[in-house]
């Protein structure tokens, strides 16, 4: 009997001692174990979302139809004619000047020369001769007229020129073809004017300068048709040597 009882006994303790099989649902070994997979993954994510966030923005593709068009104002270049400039100049309008007239005299002939001094001073030919202290005009050699370009002798001395070209500048701008208003603008303050002799509404428009004088001669709608320069009392001739 003693035999049996103590083999029940130890049947039951067996039996109390027995677990229940795991399920997993707790917080066993097995969701444990998975914690540490979950948590690498979170950051996978993070890093890759930061670079995605810090990533430099792709540069725009070319679009030729949103191309800013070209200025069709090109503006000119120096020296180039401009017909929009007041009264439609051109640069090519204007003869080239000389750049020889001055108040004192032409080139390097000065007032005040010898015929001898100034034909030297010239370096060219001269047509005429100038006799004892007559009034004279010498021309340069292959001109046909006077008119063209003159130079007078008075008292042995070369005292005036008479331009009537479109090349010659005189000292101060002023030149054949402006009107008198021009004239005027360009020696403001220095102007003396008197009726023209000959041409009715004509003007003489006188401006002094250093060594000499300039004088325009003006038709009735005050274009300037020929001027002369040189010292008194020759400048104030009204017909030149006649």
């Amino acid at each position: 009997m003693k035999h049996v009882a103590s083999l029940i006994l130890v049947a039951g303790l067996c039996a109390c001692s027995g677990r229940p099989a795991d399920t997993g649902t707790t917080n066993g070994p097995t969701s444990a174990s998975s914690a540490p997979a979950t948590d690498a993954s979170s950051k996978a994510d993070h890093a890759s979302a930061a670079q995605t966030t810090n990533a430099e923005p792709a540069a725009p593709t070319p679009d030729s139809t949103s191309a800013a068009p070209a200025s069709e104002h090109q503006g000119i270049a120096v020296g180039e004619p401009n017909p929009s400039a007041p009264g439609g100049f051109r640069p090519s309008d204007a003869p080239p000047s000389s750049g020889l007239a001055h108040f004192d005299g032409y080139g390097d002939m000065k007032f005040g020369m010898t015929p001898e001094q100034a034909k030297r001073a010239w370096g060219g030919e001269l047509n005429g001769s100038v006799v004892g202290n007559a009034c004279t005009y010498l021309n340069p050699k292959g001109d046909k007229t006077k008119d063209h370009l003159a130079f007078m002798f008075e008292g042995g001395k070369f005292v005036r020129y008479d331009v009537g070209n479109d090349r010659d500048v005189a000292p101060g701008g002023g030149r054949r073809g402006m009107v008198a208003d021009e004239i005027k603008r360009l020696y403001a303050g220095r102007i003396t004017e008197t009726p023209h002799k000959y041409v009715e509404g004509g003007k003489y428009l006188k401006a002094t300068g250093p060594g000499g004088a300039v004088v325009f001669e003006t038709d009735a709608k005050g274009g300037v048709t020929e001027w002369h320069a040189g010292v008194a009392p020759q400048v104030d001739y009204i017909e030149g040597c006649s």
